[in-house]
């Protein structure tokens, strides 16, 4: 029998193929994150901000639950941002920006993982590559960083509107980029961790008590991740603006 990993890697793969446009994005070499679409059919959404956009798998997703949704992507990284390019070129509501968001502007190193969906801005750790083999880091890179108000007028965030970051450890300074704009947005979705990967990383309950203190509230947990114990290593976190519209 396959292993249970393998066993969702197929139930995924077959959720993909079931959809002509995940299909069409498959062959230019962006999987869609099709584990995020019971979190997005819960939100009405009108702008989602994709920090951490990578190929294009979250993006698809979110465009397939809100067809009319304006999407600004965030994605460093040349060799996945050409794939997002690719896939999303017919799209005039999609745009992509090839930066990282911090809390600072300038020039930084990205550590880029083997797989480069796990590349941070921090330094990669054994365990990350224990945890998620072939994830350790392959190279260095220099990208540019900036805070998102300099990439984003508040005026282009439409309500209701979603603010994602999947940006491997990297969430709370990312955060601190943002935090000019996180007024505008009444949905964070962020993946976190119990455990630390990066070298320096914020853990889910610093980046849970930033928010908190920001008035957000978390709302929702998904897609958790355990190591071979059953200890819990990582998961999406999904925060509600407090007094947020029903």
């Amino acid at each position: 029998m396959p292993a249970p990993g393998l066993l969702a890697k197929f139930a995924k793969l077959r959720r993909i193929l079931a959809v002509p446009g995940y299909r069409a994005a498959l062959r230019r070499g962006a999987a869609a994150g099709v584990e995020h679409a019971r979190v997005l059919r819960q939100i009405p959404c009108r702008t989602v901000v994709d920090i951490g956009a990578n190929r294009g798998q979250f993006a698809l997703v979110a465009r397939a639950c809100f067809p009319a949704a304006n999407i600004i992507s965030f994605e460093p990284l040349a060799a996945p941002a050409d794939i997002f390019a690719r896939v999303f070129a017919g799209d005039a509501q999609t745009r992509l920006v090839r930066a990282a968001i911090g809390p600072t502007r300038g020039q930084t190193t990205i550590h880029v993982s083997q797989r480069d969906d796990s590349s941070s801005l921090l330094p990669i750790t054994p365990a990350q590559n224990e945890l998620f083999p072939g994830t350790a880091e392959a190279r260095t890179e220099t990208i540019t960083t900036a805070r998102l108000a300099e990439h984003l007028d508040a005026d282009a965030i439409a309500a209701p509107a979603l603010l994602k970051l999947d940006v491997q450890g990297f969430e709370l300074p990312a955060l601190e980029g943002c935090e000019d704009r996180l007024r505008h947005f009444e949905w964070i979705y962020a993946e976190c961790s119990f455990a630390e990967l990066y070298q320096g990383q914020a853990l889910a309950d610093e980046v849970i008590a930033w928010l908190r203190d920001r008035g957000f509230r978390l709302v929702g947990v998904y897609n958790m991740s355990y190591d071979e114990r059953g200890r819990a290593i990582q998961a999406d976190f999904l925060f509600r603006i407090v007094g947020g519209h029903e």
